[in-house]
This record gives C-alpha cells, structure tokens and sequence, in this order.
C-alpha cells in the first residue's frame, strides 16, 4: 500500500480507561487485539475506523494465552477507552526528503535522538497537526486518506511550481503535490497548506504562482501560512540561506496583504495568513484578531500574538481582584515577543501599584541570533542571561520551551535543574491570556 508499507499485527493494550467500554468488558492491559470484526489492523486509522460501529466482535488474546471473542454494543463512534503503546500503533514514517531549509539538518550534534527523526506522517497531520509533503506517499495511500475521512490534513507545499519543488525538496517525486492534494479535496478532505518562504528562492513571483493555485482550490484548500525559513547558526556544508530582513520583510507582507484583500472581495475569505515572524522582523503592528479569521494555522505561529492579546484584554476587563501584598516575579521570553509580553506587564503594573515584573529578553545563543522565537529557547542560554539577575520570588516560563507533557528544555536542562541553577522557584505558563495574568498575580484557583 504504498508509502504506508501496511503489516498487520496483533495489537497489545497499554491501558484501559477506568469506566469505559474496555473495561466492562473484561479487557486488561497486556490483551493483544487480533481483529475487529473480522478484520486485522495495521495502524491507528485501521482501529478508529473498525471501532466506529455500534456492534462490534472483538478477537483477543489474554495474558494466559486464551482466545476470546468479546461482543460489544455501543453508541456509533463512541471509544472503547482504550490507549495503546504508540499513538500510531505502527512506526511513525519518516521524512525522504532532503530539503534545503530543513530545519532539523541545521541542529547541532549531542541533543536527544528524539530531535533528529524527520516524521513525514499524514496520521501525525490528522492527530497531531503536524506538516506532511505527501512524497511518501502513493495515490493508493492518498486514497486510504479519503476512505477514512482523515480530515483535515496539513501539507507542507512550498511551490506550486513542480520543478522548483522537486528542487527545494531534493526529491524528484516531490513535482506531484498539486495533483495530490486535488485528489484530497475531491475525495473531501480539508487541506491546509504552509509555505515556508525562502529568500530568492520560492518568493517573489513563485510566491504569487503558489497563492494563485492553491487560492483557486478554495473551498477544499482550507487555508494557506506563508512563514519565514528558519536558520541556525549550523550551516556549515549546508545550502546558503538568507534570512529575510526589515526591507524584505515589508515586501512579503504587503505583496500577500494584496492578496488577502483580492481574496476576501472574491471569496469572503483571506485564505492566506502571514505568520507573526515576518510582522516582527519589518518592525510593523501585528494585525488585528478578526484578521485571522477562525485562525487556521494558529500552531503554525500564524496570529499567536493577536490571540494572546485578545485573551489578555477580555480577561482583564473582567478582573476584579485587589492585591493586597507586594508582589515581585519575572519573566524570561524570547526576542521576537519581549515587546508585547512587555506591554501587557505594563498594563498590570499600571494597575496593581503593588505588583513588579521583570521582563528578561533572552537571546538564543544556543541556535544562533537569528532564531528569536520563545519556544526555542534552551535551559542554558536562560541559565546564563538569567544567573545574578533579580528573579523576584519566582520566574514564569512559557510552556512552548518545553517538550509536550514533560519538563524538558531542547537541550535536555529540567525545569527542576534550571530551578537549582538559579536558585528560585520556576512557574510554567499556558500559552492563554488568562492564564498569563493568573500566574503574573499569583492567582490559585
């Protein structure tokens, strides 16, 4: 089948929900499922979509060897409360390309293995949100896609321009995407496409060729981010890059703004949306919230300031609380934010007499100064810029720094050892306006 190279295997349990179906039903942890119905599994999409009917005749292998035939009734759609080793349940399907602003190429050596493993996994797009390029995969597998409703996807596009992307990409399969994503769309699936813009290379009039051919699939091309190509500081025998400017900057957002205006008069939509970066490097206001529309693209760090903002603001205006004590934190974020974090600690100073933040602009030595954004940040480059600094009483970090679900820096610092590095209390912020001022005060609910 494809870039998916389906095997079918008996699938062991890791968990079963307390309460759930699973568990009513005798499952335990260390069951192997053999089929559904009669019908093996190969991955997660195989499961999700067995389980979607309300009878179902489950074939199980218990710990002592016996077989079981379990039948369950059920709601349709409704879980069996059950959790697996592997969210994907086979391996993950990695990257084939060879991209020359591939941002994992540039990290240095030492760092966890974890870092390194390029996925390229349309299941990761539709569970996770991550970008796929869709070279992995045949039209078999595209097919798969639309059978089990894996809506929506998030495709890595780049350029329209088959040769230029088959270039970008170093992947003569890559020319193809186009065709693939009208196959998705056809067949119902919501595409969101990012481009990652490199300077001389797709921007320019490619950029004008990808916005007027992934716009024209509008519907079914749900969105599009223009974001600026990342670069380290480790290049070496790597493709030249150049960073994109103050000048150049401008000339991205007002060629796209022009196509947001000619898009929203013709479809009543934007449909392409300018990440926060590029607003940022040309010294220019970050757009309204209602810009963003229903924000697409948001994990992409497309209007992550305006949402934060506009969370701030709206709990503000509701807060009612006094402080009665002194209160004296601090902050550590990355460059490209410090101006707006800034700004909302003024409004809090300004009316808490009693309250004094200091906000610390960290720059990331670690990648290089041309990485700026606040969830690149590394445990030593705070260690470092922070060691004798008055920290207050505690030091708010957001949770962008840290690995999902753990309290693990990039560079493999804990919290608990940064903590005793700098000898005060660490408070882990939620990327919300509310909880940003909860923690700034000290509110405990």
């Amino acid at each position: 089948m494809g870039g998916f190279g389906l095997k079918y295997r008996p699938v062991p349990i890791k968990r079963v929900l307390p309460g759930s179906i699973a568990q009513e039903s005798d499952l335990q942890e260390g069951d192997l499922i053999l089929s559904i119905n009669g019908q093996k599994i190969s991955d997660i999409f195989d499961y999700r979509f067995l389980i979607a009917d309300e009878n179902l005749v489950l074939e199980v292998q218990k710990k002592n060897g016996e077989i079981w035939e379990i039948e369950i009734e059920k709601d349709e759609y409704e879980d069996l409360g059950i959790e697996f080793e592997n969210l994907m349940i086979d391996d993950t399907k990695s990257c084939r390309n060879k991209c020359i602003f591939c941002f994992i190429d540039q990290l240095p050596k030492g760092m966890r293995e974890t870092l390194y493993f390029k996925d390229d996994d349309s299941r990761l797009s539709f569970f996770m949100g991550n970008y796929v390029t869709l070279t992995n995969m045949s039209y078999d597998d595209i097919d798969r896609i639309i059978k089990y409703k894996m809506s929506p996807i998030n495709v890595s596009v780049h350029t329209s321009n088959p040769e230029l992307r088959v270039y970008m990409l170093r992947n003569k399969t890559a020319g193809d995407v186009m065709d693939k994503i009208k196959r998705l769309i056809e067949g119902g699936i919501k595409v969101n496409a990012q481009i990652v813009l490199v300077r001389g290379v797709n921007d320019g009039k490619e950029l004008d060729r990808t916005l007027k051919d992934l716009s024209a699939l509008y519907p079914g091309l749900n969105s599009i981010s223009v974001v600026p190509v990342g670069i380290t500081k480790y290049r070496e025998g790597l493709y030249e890059l150049k960073p994109f400017d103050m000048e150049s900057s401008r000339e991205v957002i007002k060629q796209v703004e022009a196509w947001q205006m000619e898009l929203l008069s013709k479809y009543g939509s934007r449909i392409v949306f300018i990440a926060d970066e590029f607003y940022i490097m040309a010294g220019l206001e970050i757009p309204d919230y209602c810009v963003y529309e229903d924000f697409p693209q948001i994990e992409n760090g497309v209007g992550l300031v305006a949402m934060l903002k506009k969370e701030f603001d709206d709990y503000f205006e509701e807060l009612e609380l006094k402080l009665e004590n002194k209160r004296e934190v601090s902050i550590a974020t990355g460059v490209s934010s410090y101006k707006y974090i800034k700004e909302m600690i003024d409004i809090l100073e300004n009316k808490y007499k009693n309250l004094y933040v200091h906000v610390y602009k960290i720059k990331n030595n670690f990648f290089g100064e041309n990485v700026t954004v606040t969830g690149l940040l590394t445990g030593q480059d705070i260690e470092r810029q922070l060691s004798g600094k008055n920290l207050g009483r505690e030091l708010l970090l957001s949770e962008s720094m840290l690995k999902s679900g753990e309290r693990v820096f990039l560079d493999d610092y804990t919290v608990e050892m940064l903590e005793d590095k700098l000898k005060t209390k660490i408070t882990i912020v939620r990327n919300n306006g509310k909880d940003f001022i909860e923690k700034v005060l000290g509110i405990v609910l």
